[in-house]
This record gives C-alpha cells, sequence and structure tokens, in this order.
C-alpha cells in the first residue's frame, strides 16, 4: 500500500531514527519505507547517512540553520526587475 508521503523529509528522518533505534537495519528501513510510501521516500543512500549521523550522536530530525545569506529575496517587492540590479 502506497501512503502519500510528499517531500516529507522530516518525518522521514523520524522514522528512520525510530527504527534504528530498535536494530532495524538501514537496508530494512529503506525496505519498509518503500513498501509502505513507494518510490517517493528517500534514497537508501541517504537512509545509511542519516543512521551514520544518529550513530555519532545526532539526537535531532530538523535541519540545522545556515550561515550564510539566506537564498530568498527580501522581503520587500520590487516595482520593477531593474530595481534588483543595482
Amino acid at each position: 500500500m502506497d501512503a502519500p508521503f510528499q517531500d516529507c523529509a522530516i518525518e522521514e528522518r523520524g522514522i528512520v531514527r525510530f527504527l534504528w533505534a530498535e536494530g532495524v537495519k538501514p537496508v530494512e528501513i529503506h525496505c519498509r519505507m518503500l513498501a509502505q510510501y513507494g518510490q517517493s521516500t528517500m534514497s537508501q543512500r541517504k537512509v545509511y547517512e542519516w543512521v551514520e549521523r544518529f550513530k555519532s550522536g545526532r539526537t535531532h530530525v530538523t535541519d540545522e540553520g545556515r550561515s550564510g545569506r539566506p537564498s530568498t529575496l527580501a522581503s520587500r517587492k520590487a516595482s520593477s526587475p531593474q530595481e534588483y540590479r543595482n
């Protein structure tokens, strides 16, 4: 049964963390996620990467803050495209 799973990275990470904590191997975690959510789930490689993070002591599943400039434009809207070029 393929349940809808639309880009829910945090939920997927939570599943990986839960199953890993119960002693389930990464390959089995990925198989179970594929069976439940179909091809829209994270790749087997990503499952292994997240298991390694949890083994290294990571406890949260949310994205960490990043330094640097934000990827979005300022909240105010430009009156013309030229305004962003200056």
